[in-house]
């Protein structure tokens, strides 16, 4: 310790007060009516995501789902922890790659489908790697 120097903050307030020097408020009285009717303002959070850990932001970089209201600049809405089943749209890994499109499971495999016509639907084969990355819950689009 010897040698040592501690350097503080350059400012340290242009009050002089404790904590004991300032006093208290006694309230006693009503509170006002209008308290009653008051509401919460809207949190995105708690409407948008449901497990805050296993979501993710993505911004759609294509047209390839137009038709299912998936416009190219909107805000994805990812969530890892919902079951990628058959229908829903998924964010998947496809030799590196990430693709938004809707699953489709049949017997004999995979098949990620494009909604708009321009675009083909991807057989996922045996040679692929392939991996459902997570489930898009919403996407936000200005207008």
């Amino acid at each position: 310790m010897d040698g040592e120097q501690w350097y503080g903050a350059a400012y340290k307030g242009s009050k002089k007060f404790s904590q004991w020097d300032i006093q208290t408020a006694n309230a006693t009285g009503f509170g006002a009516a209008a308290d009653d009717y008051m509401e919460r303002g809207i949190d995105l959070n708690e409407q948008l995501i449901r497990n805050k850990p296993a979501t993710f932001f993505f911004r759609m970089n294509s047209d390839a789902m137009i038709d299912a209201g998936i416009f190219s600049g909107d805000v994805l809405i990812v969530d890892r922890s919902i079951k990628p089943v058959n229908g829903k749209i998924i964010v998947a890994v496809v030799n590196g790659e990430l693709l938004v499109r809707r699953l489709q499971t049949h017997i004999r495999g995979v098949t990620l489908i494009a909604e708009n016509k321009k675009y083909g639907n991807l057989q996922i084969d045996e040679f692929s790697n392939y991996t459902a990355w997570g489930c898009v819950v919403y996407s936000i689009h200005s207008i």
